[in-house]
């Protein structure tokens, strides 16, 4: 597990993982634009199915300020593949079985639900400049609204 989390003005680890197409997307891949990169625990569950649904709906308003939407989950390529077409969603999932990339991030963490203590993925979003570099962190995501949260720190910078 990581010893810390990725801080903003950090240059995001470096990593490569395959998207729901089996094209494998690597972190260079993403320099030269701004990225949302979000990590959510599980294909088509309730507040994931609404946060990916939401990103989708504002594709198009992230495009106009030259950044594109990067969701990463431990889920494989083919329940991202049921998932986008199940609910049309417009954004690039990437899969982390191993929890590697999950890990590097920070997002992979001990969480507690009724008594019980395990291992999940720990709801977050990095805002990462056309370097690479974390320019903000959103931890223990709330969904509702998040989208419009991420919007306007775009905007902000």
């Amino acid at each position: 597990m990581a010893d810390k989390d990725v801080l903003e003005g950090e240059r995001a680890p470096s990593f490569c993982l395959l998207d729901q197409e089996g094209k494998e997307v690597c972190s260079d891949d993403l320099l030269g634009k701004w990225t949302v990169l979000y990590f959510y625990p599980k294909d088509n569950t309730p507040g994931c199915t609404v946060e990916a649904k939401d990103f989708s709906c504002a594709v198009e308003d992230f495009a106009k300020m030259d950044a594109r939407i990067v969701g990463i989950s431990p889920d494989d390529r083919q329940s991202h593949l049921r998932f986008i077409g199940r609910h049309e969603l417009r954004v690039t999932l990437l899969s982390d079985p191993d929890h590697a990339v999950l890990e590097r991030f920070g997002a992979w963490k001990h969480k507690k639900l009724y008594g019980n203590s395990f291992l999940g993925v720990d709801r977050s979003t990095y805002l990462l400049d056309p370097d690479g570099v974390v320019r903000k962190v959103w931890k223990k995501v709330k969904v509702k609204g998040h989208v419009d949260e991420v919007l306007a720190e775009l905007k902000r910078l």
